[in-house]
């Protein structure tokens, strides 16, 4: 079985193909295909190849599935004896992809 670790958004996942991710916002729409080229790591097989930082030639093929906000976080800020308080919420915008496959 193969998988491969990627990096988009700031943020590392493994993958493997068949698998499904959310990530960062990436540009699209739903059933576009999208491309990691940033590889850091591939293993297939019992045989791993480890890239200084990047791999060459290895990308990460996948298909939108959605286009979605995550769920509410709430921010409060206070400064105590003060009578300061704010509260503050954020949905961030969150892109799930299909992996179709890891080529070489």
């Amino acid at each position: 079985m193969s998988y491969a670790v990627i990096k988009t958004g700031g943020k590392q996942y493994r993958v493997s193909p068949g698998s499904t991710v959310t990530v960062e916002k990436l540009d699209g729409n739903p059933g576009d295909t999208v491309e990691f080229a940033q590889v850091l790591l591939h293993g297939n097989e019992g045989q791993i190849e480890v890239g200084r930082p990047l791999l060459e030639g290895v990308t990460v093929n996948g298909v939108i599935l959605r286009q979605d906000r995550g769920a509410r976080i709430l921010v409060y800020k206070k400064k105590r004896r003060k009578n300061y308080r704010r509260r503050q919420g954020h949905r961030q915008y969150e892109t799930t992809v299909s992996i179709t496959g890891i080529s070489n």
